[in-house]
């Protein structure tokens, strides 16, 4: 049986954010999260492109780290939504591993 239920919840505080990422049959949106002040710090989402691809997964990580490395985020936890790690989530995964940010 698929559950998509993670075993623990997952938070963020300022040290270490959370990356929420949501995935719907058309487009990825990903946030920065500080669970301890409730706040968004940076968030992006492909909606520009018309159908996004794996590719378009891997730049949207690569620009979302970019603008985390610019406000001095460098490690997080990575919150997948119970989403399987694979295809478009595992993509933008590797972009932010690929624009600098720690796990």
């Amino acid at each position: 049986m698929l559950t998509l239920r993670s075993k623990m919840p997952i938070y963020g505080t300022a040290e270490r954010l959370r990356v929420s990422i949501y995935r719907s049959n058309k487009f990825i949106s990903a946030q920065a999260i500080n669970d301890d002040l409730g706040q968004t710090l940076v968030s992006m989402d492909t909606r520009k492109a018309k159908s996004p691809t794996i590719e378009e997964s891997r730049k949207l990580g690569v620009e979302m780290a970019a603008k985390m490395i610019a406000k001095k985020i460098d490690t997080i936890v990575f919150d997948r939504n119970g989403y399987r790690y694979h295809g478009k989530v595992k993509a933008f995964a590797d972009g932010l591993r690929e624009g600098g940010i720690k796990f």
